[in-house]
C-alpha cells in the first residue's frame, strides 16, 4: 500500500513537472540578437495604382525561423503618418504596431495599402517609404515603391515591335527596358524618360534607337526623383546601353545627366551607318563616364560632354570618332577625380591575361574643346601594333603633351585660358570677350559634318564673324543672350 502512494505522488510531480515544463516552453521568448525574421519579398511594388483609381493593396509573409517564440518590438511605417501607404498585421491596421508575437516556426501576413491621387500631377513621380521591424534590438526592412503620379511604366520589359516614346505623359523605366533585335525605339520630342535606380535602358543587337528631340523641345533622360535636392545628384541611375551589334542610333538634342554612364556604346554592328550619331546635346553629372564607346563608330557635333566622375570620354578598344564642334569638359566637384576628361584607348586583356590590340582608325576632333581643373585632360592609352590614329584640329586643349606636331594638333592651342561661364554647372558658354576660344575654330571643320554646324548649341550663327568659336558655343554679349 505504501509502495502504491509512493508511486502515485511521484506520477502526479513528474504530471505536474510536465505541465510547468510544457508551460515555460510555451512561454519561452528567443531573444537573439542575432535572429533574422524571414520575409515573401523585400520590396513591394505597386504598377497598377493608376488602372484602380489611385489605389492598390499587396501583400506579403513574415516568417519566423526560431523554433521558439518570437516579440516584433515594433513594426511601423519609416514615413509615419505622412506616409501614403497604410499596413495591416495580424487584423492590426495603424502606422505602427508594437510587441507583436509570432509562434515558433509559425508566419503572419502583411497587408499594405496605397492611396494616391492619379490627378497629382506635381507629386513625386515616385513614392517610396518602408516598413521598418524592431526584433531583439535588430533592425530590418521591406521597401515599398509606388507610382506617384500617371506615367507609362516599363519594369523589366521587352520591346518586341517598333515603338514610339510620346510626350503625353513620363516614361518611367524600373530595372530594365530592353528594344529587341530587328526594331527600332523612336523618341518624340519633348519625351521625359525616368530610370530608376540602377535601371538601364539597353538597344539590343540589331536594334535601333532613335531621339528625335529639338532645340525647343529637347528629350530628356534624368532619374525618377524629382525633387529639387536630387537636381544635381550623380549616379541615380545605370546608363543608356547600346549593345554590340545594335545599329543606326541618332540622338539629337537630348539632355542626359544623373545617371552613372550616358551613352555606352559597344562594337559596331552589322551596318555601312555609325553605331551612335549624336548632335546638339547634352550629357553630363553622371558618376561615370559621358560617353564611354568600345571599338564603335561614333560622329558628335555640337554635344557638351562634361562633368563626370571618372571620365568625360572614353573611347576604348579601338574604333572610328569624329567630334566636331564638341566640349569635353570637367570640372567635377562631388569628389575627387583621378583620370582625365578624354581617355583613347587601343587594346584590352582577354581572359587569359593576353594582350590584344585593336586598331584605333581614327579619332578626330574639329575645333573641339578638351578642358578641366586638372592640369592633364588628355589620356592616349596604346599598347600593341595596331594603329593608334588622333587628330586635333584646331582644338584646345588642357595639358602637358608636347603639340607642336603639325599633322596632329594642326592649329590647336595649349593651356590657354576658355573663361567658361559657370564651368562646375556645365555651363560652357565662353563668357568674355578674352576668351581663348573666340574665332579660333578652322571654317573648314563645318563642312563634311552629318548635321549643319552653322549655328551652335544655343542656335547662335557661327558665320556671321571672322570664323567660328572653338567648342559647342559662340561667344555672345550678354545684352544679346537669348
Amino acid at each position: 500500500m505504501k509502495k502504491e502512494r509512493i508511486l502515485t505522488i511521484t506520477f502526479a510531480f513528474a504530471l505536474l513537472a510536465a505541465f510547468f515544463s510544457a508551460c515555460t516552453k510555451d512561454d519561452r521568448f528567443d531573444t537573439d540578437p542575432g535572429l533574422k525574421l524571414g520575409f515573401s519579398a523585400d520590396t513591394v511594388i505597386f504598377d497598377t495604382v493608376f488602372t484602380t483609381i489611385g489605389s492598390s493593396s499587396r501583400v506579403f509573409m513574415i516568417y519566423n525561423p526560431s523554433k521558439e517564440r518570437v516579440k516584433i518590438s515594433s513594426i511601423r511605417l519609416a514615413r509615419g503618418k505622412e506616409s501614403p501607404f497604410r499596413i495591416n498585421v495580424d487584423g492590426i491596421s495603424a502606422t505602427e504596431i508594437n510587441d507583436l508575437e509570432i509562434s515558433g516556426k509559425d508566419s503572419l501576413f502583411v497587408f499594405v495599402k496605397v492611396t494616391i491621387d492619379p490627378n497629382q500631377n506635381n507629386a513625386p513621380l515616385i513614392q517610396t517609404d518602408s516598413i521598418v521591424f524592431s526584433t531583439n534590438g535588430n533592425m530590418q526592412d521591406v521597401k515599398l515603391v509606388a507610382w506617384g503620379q500617371d506615367a507609362h511604366f516599363y519594369r523589366n520589359g521587352i520591346i518586341g515591335s517598333d515603338y514610339l516614346f510620346t510626350p503625353d505623359k513620363p516614361h518611367v523605366i524600373y530595372g530594365f527596358l530592353i528594344v529587341d533585335s530587328l526594331y527600332t525605339l523612336t523618341i518624340d520630342p519633348g519625351t521625359r524618360v525616368h530610370l530608376h535606380s540602377g535601371a538601364s535602358l539597353v538597344v539590343y543587337r540589331d536594334a535601333t534607337i532613335k531621339v528625335n528631340g529639338t532645340a525647343e523641345d529637347p528629350v530628356i533622360f534624368e532619374g525618377d526623383r524629382l525633387e529639387s535636392y536630387y537636381g544635381d545628384i550623380p549616379g541615380q541611375w545605370n546608363r543608356i546601353w547600346l549593345y554590340a551589334g545594335s545599329i543606326n542610333n541618332e540622338f539629337h538634342h537630348a539632355i542626359i545627366r544623373n545617371g552613372e554612364v550616358g551613352i555606352h556604346a559597344d562594337t559596331t554592328g552589322n551596318s555601312p551607318n555609325p553605331t551612335l550619331r549624336i548632335s546638339n546635346s547634352l550629357i553630363y553629372n553622371m558618376s561615370q563616364a559621358g560617353i564611354f564607346a568600345q571599338g564603335s563608330t561614333v560622329e558628335a557635333a555640337n554635344c557638351v560632354i562634361g562633368n563626370c566622375g571618372v571620365r568625360s570620354v572614353v573611347l576604348a578598344l579601338g574604333g572610328r570618332y569624329d567630334f566636331r564642334h564638341c566640349t569635353i569638359g570637367n570640372y567635377w566637384n562631388k569628389s575627387f577625380r583621378r583620370e582625365t576628361a578624354l581617355v583613347l584607348n587601343n587594346y584590352y586583356y582577354d581572359y587569359t591575361g593576353t594582350l590584344q590590340s585593336r586598331a584605333l582608325e581614327q579619332a578626330y576632333f574639329g575645333n573641339c574643346t578638351i578642358y578641366g581643373e586638372k592640369d592633364e585632360e588628355i589620356t592616349f592609352d596604346q599598347k600593341g601594333d595596331a594603329a593608334f590614329n588622333y587628330r586635333f584640329e584646331n582644338c584646345l586643349l588642357k595639358t602637358k603633351l608636347d603639340i607642336t606636331d603639325q599633322e596632329k594638333f594642326p592649329g590647336s592651342l595649349k593651356n590657354e585660358k576658355p573663361w567658361f561661364r559657370n564651368p562646375a554647372k556645365a555651363e560652357f558658354q565662353p563668357d568674355t570677350l578674352v576668351s581663348a576660344l573666340i574665332n579660333k575654330g578652322n571654317p573648314a571643320v563645318l563642312n563634311g559634318a552629318f548635321i549643319n554646324l552653322s549655328t551652335d548649341l544655343d542656335g547662335n550663327s557661327r558665320i556671321g564673324d571672322e570664323a567660328p568659336d572653338i567648342g559647342a558655343y559662340e561667344f555672345i554679349e550678354k545684352e544679346e543672350r537669348k
